[in-house]
């Protein structure tokens, strides 16, 4: 983000040199065809031609000496699209869009199958036990039935279709100022992460934990990698984090107890879930495991927990719908070029919103999807993206400022040890995960 500030930074300073020179040039060619058709030269001409002189001179010196940003100051937000189109060429460029739009693919099915899950789970159950009047937490096989003769899979695709029926239209469409609405999303989960996690040691403090867990099972491995790095994967939302922060000296810092903060909680939720549940019980929507009432008594708290991503996935579903649109919009634009109406109202959103409903009408195995998605797409966008992007800009940036040059912003990690052991551990992850599952689905 840096290197890509001082890129920009550097081409409205040579673009304004530019300008003031073919100015200068102007001004001073029609000078000389004034002294041309007169004898002399005014003394208001000499100040002009003098006070222009300076003006030429003094702007970047006088702007740079009174303290203005460092060129690798962070003052404007770069996505990493605008960021590859720097940094990369037509290949890479190519290559990062298609890995974007693949994550987001994944995004969208996970999303798509979650909302519908967790309905289902809610409501099917709620008729089921009138003393709790909502979900019991219990697994059932898609077969049982629901209500009457509607089996919980048909409970779970009418309740896609009426998903994609109310969130679908916002993919034909611009999704703007949701200031509002992703402070709300952002207030209910802190509320449900930490009732998740008061509610799982009340339990475990009251001697009523279920879990007993094995050491180890190496054929968790698959997904224990594509869960992580999908987890953890939030490099693509840093320059909208990073850019507002006004004093940006201690930003490495604020990242870094960031990553900490999240790690936190994921470990007091993955560990709380551990020893309260049994490992056969626990459920891929894990909100759903405080639906039982003996785990609460409280309606209104079982009911929150269980539409829980009902409420929060919702919001994001059009917000990443938009983004996938537009990165289809911007992987096949050409210069100059427009789209006509059919294919940019009708095409683009329609190949964005129908594979994701497809593949959740297909399958809700919400863990399958969350390890495939991260295993592969989500590896890129973690681990090769950011390590090419560290590469290319640093030679870039040697290109233009000369290897004296010195990033204010550049990582402790700078050797290009680090960014090799990056690439190689990525790659090492992606082969891992695959041989797992060829190795799962030989066994099958």
């Amino acid at each position: 983000m840096a290197a890509a500030n001082a890129q920009l930074r550097w081409k409205r300073m040579e673009k304004r040199k530019r300008k003031s020179q073919q100015c200068s040039d102007l001004f001073f060619q029609e000078d000389d065809e004034d002294e041309d058709s007169s004898s002399g030269v005014s003394d208001s001409d000499v100040l002009l031609r003098d006070s222009y002189e300076r003006a030429e001179t003094r702007p970047i010196l006088s702007v740079q000496r009174r303290g203005s940003p460092n060129i690798f100051e962070i003052t404007e937000r770069v996505e990493m699209g605008q960021m590859a189109s720097m940094f990369f060429n037509k290949v890479g460029v190519n290559l990062f869009y298609f890995c974007i739009i693949i994550y987001l693919y994944g995004d969208l099915a996970i999303y798509a199958a979650a909302v519908p899950v967790s309905l289902m789970q809610v409501t099917c159950s709620a008729i089921g036990n009138h003393s709790c009047n909502v979900g019991d937490g219990t697994k059932y096989n898609d077969t049982d039935k629901c209500w009457g003769p509607i089996r919980r899979i048909d409970a779970y695709r009418l309740y896609l279709a009426a998903f994609t029926l109310l969130l679908g239209p916002f993919t034909f469409f611009n999704v703007q100022k949701t200031k509002y609405l992703q402070i709300m999303t952002s207030l209910m989960r802190w509320i449900a992460f930490i009732l998740m996690i008061i509610l799982a040691l009340i339990r475990i403090s009251r001697g009523q934990a279920e879990g007993h867990p094995s050491m180890a099972q190496l054929s968790g491995i698959r997904n224990l990698f594509g869960v992580c790095v999908y987890s953890f994967m939030c490099q693509h939302s840093l320059p909208s984090l990073i850019t507002p922060i006004s004093k940006k000296r201690h930003v490495n810092k604020l990242v870094l107890l960031d990553y900490i903060l999240i790690l936190a909680f994921y470990s007091l939720l993955s560990f709380t879930a551990i020893y309260c549940f049994r490992n056969d019980t626990l459920m891929d929507m894990y909100t759903l495991n405080f639906t039982n009432c003996e785990i609460i008594n409280v309606a209104f708290i079982r009911y929150f927990l269980g539409l829980f991503p009902v409420f929060t996935i919702s919001t994001n579903f059009p917000i990443i719908a938009v983004t996938l649109r537009n990165n289809w919009k911007t992987l096949f634009h050409r210069e100059g070029g427009t789209y006509p109406w059919l294919v940019d109202r009708i095409v683009f959103p329609a190949i964005t919103l129908v594979p994701p409903v497809l593949v959740a009408f297909c399958t809700h195995d919400l863990e399958s999807l969350v390890g495939i998605t991260g295993a592969y797409a989500g590896n890129g966008i973690q681990y090769l993206i950011p390590a090419f992007l560290a590469y290319c800009s640093r030679k870039d940036t040697q290109l233009v400022f000369g290897s004296g040059t010195v990033n204010k912003h550049l990582s402790p990690f700078r050797h290009t040890f680090w960014i090799v052991f990056v690439l190689i551990w990525g790659f090492s992850c992606f082969v891992f995960v695959t041989a797992n599952i060829v190795l799962s689905e030989s066994k099958l």
